[in-house]
């Protein structure tokens, strides 16, 4: 697979600030550090009980009396 070096310019020097003779100074590591998303919060057992008491599920028409 090919990088997309314009892209990944792009978003260095657009949204990381980072001037183009710094981006191409980056080793892989450490561009893939600065690039990679975040990781996403995890969701503990409090934060889903409060979903299921904002969002509960309907009841399921058979199982109804």
């Amino acid at each position: 697979m090919k990088p997309h070096w314009r892209a990944a310019l792009r978003l260095a020097a657009l949204q990381l600030a980072i001037a183009p003779e710094a981006f191409w100074r980056l080793s892989l590591a450490e561009w893939r550090a600065l690039a990679e998303a975040p990781a996403a919060p995890v969701l503990d057992r409090a934060a889903l009980d409060v979903l299921i008491a904002r969002f509960p599920d309907d009841p399921i028409p058979w199982e109804t009396p």
